[in-house]
């Protein structure tokens, strides 16, 4: 099932400098697309086009129901309420002991305020999070980034875990994890 398409995108926050001009791209449930290119190439910018926090200037943008996961897991949480409390704000919680065990997360983790759990598990959380919105499209802005390498390789292996509920696009730095996982590297800027 295809849950993104991208036709004939056009944008840029400048006229003399477009992001994007004829931009094209699918995606499908199973399937992982990386998205590479330098720092301001535009790959964050596409996210908010693809949430429709931007508006194109030319193009069509359709999407299924999306969740996204962040690069930094603190910044995605409030400091001062429970990680449990904020994942209920945005989804439901029922069945979430399958995802908990497929995780290797304990629940009494979720109780706790976001400082105390390491970047490994509050990364963890927000891909709970994400997937507990029964989200079609998963958007990936560098969710390895601020991970030591074996956590990195743990989170990712998580993620590909879950290929048959969604389609997945990535942002990334790096090529050797878009290598790795992706099913088409998709080089802009």
């Amino acid at each position: 099932m295809q849950v993104l398409r991208v036709e004939r995108l056009s944008f840029g926050y400048t006229q003399e400098k477009p992001l994007y001009h004829d931009f094209s791209l699918s995606l499908d449930t199973g399937e992982i697309k990386a998205i590479v290119g330098p720092s301001g190439a535009g790959k964050s910018t596409l996210f908010e086009l693809i949430l429709g926090n931007l508006r194109p200037r030319a193009g069509r943008i359709e999407a299924l129901p999306a969740s996204m996961v962040f690069q930094d897991p603190y910044s995605s949480f409030h400091p001062t309420y429970t990680v449990l409390n904020q994942i209920r704000d945005v989804a439901d919680t029922s069945g979430m002991e399958h995802y908990l065990e497929d995780m290797g997360l304990d629940e009494a983790l979720l109780h706790k305020l976001p400082h105390e759990l390491s970047g490994g598990q509050l990364q963890r959380a927000s891909i709970l999070r994400a997937l507990l919105m029964k989200p079609k499209l998963l958007l990936l802005d560098e969710p390895t980034s601020a991970l030591d390498n074996v956590i990195q390789l743990d989170v990712m292996q998580l993620l590909l875990r879950h290929l048959d509920e969604v389609g997945m696009l990535l942002i990334t730095h790096e090529i050797d994890l878009a290598n790795w996982c992706a099913d088409e590297i998709v080089q802009i800027g």
